[in-house]
């Protein structure tokens, strides 16, 4: 089995019907909504990945809220998942730093694309739960010694305690 991307990941979680709704909101098809999606969720991945790095209270709030992930029960899947961030994860740290990201991600994505960052900030409330949901399922695969934890490349095998390991094998290793 092949590792999929992340962004694969959660356009599988979300579903047609929650990329359609996307898509109406973008006034797109589904093929500019999954562009879109997937652009966006980049963008959210290398903004986790920033502010784990940073060397601030934000960074220490972002690698508590990776920890937390990686310790937390699977999710439930599906549609299930888009009902609200409560209780997705126990305390919840991971919602809160990914709307922190939330804001500088809809203005790159505008940016880049056109799309008012007011619609892209609509298309991110959509996608934090759905992010949640392949992050945790990521972490209990890796800590199962499935799916994510096989040798994502970028992350070096040596170390894989850290929590930058942790956070490239969650999020696959890819670069942004």
């Amino acid at each position: 089995m092949s590792e999929s991307s992340f962004q694969d990941d959660v356009l599988g979680e979300l579903g047609d019907d929650k990329l359609t709704e996307i898509a109406g909101l973008l006034g797109t098809d589904d093929s500019g909504a999954r562009e879109t999606v997937a652009q966006t969720v980049g963008a959210m991945t290398g903004g986790l990945r920033q502010k784990a790095d940073a060397d601030d209270a934000d960074g220490v709030q972002a690698r508590q809220a990776i920890a937390e992930v990686a310790e937390a029960e699977p999710p439930l899947e599906g549609v299930a998942t888009l009902g609200g961030l409560g209780g997705l994860l126990s305390g919840g740290m991971m919602a809160g730093v990914l709307a922190k990201v939330s804001r500088p991600v809809a203005a790159a994505v505008a940016k880049r694309t056109g799309i008012p960052a007011a619609t892209v900030s609509r298309v991110i409330e959509m996608l934090i739960p759905v992010v949640l949901a392949v992050l945790a399922k990521r972490a209990a695969g890796r800590a199962a010694g499935t799916g994510a934890a096989g040798a994502a490349p970028g992350t070096g095998g040596g170390a894989s305690g850290s929590l930058g390991d942790l956070l490239g094998e969650i999020l696959g290793g890819g670069k942004k």
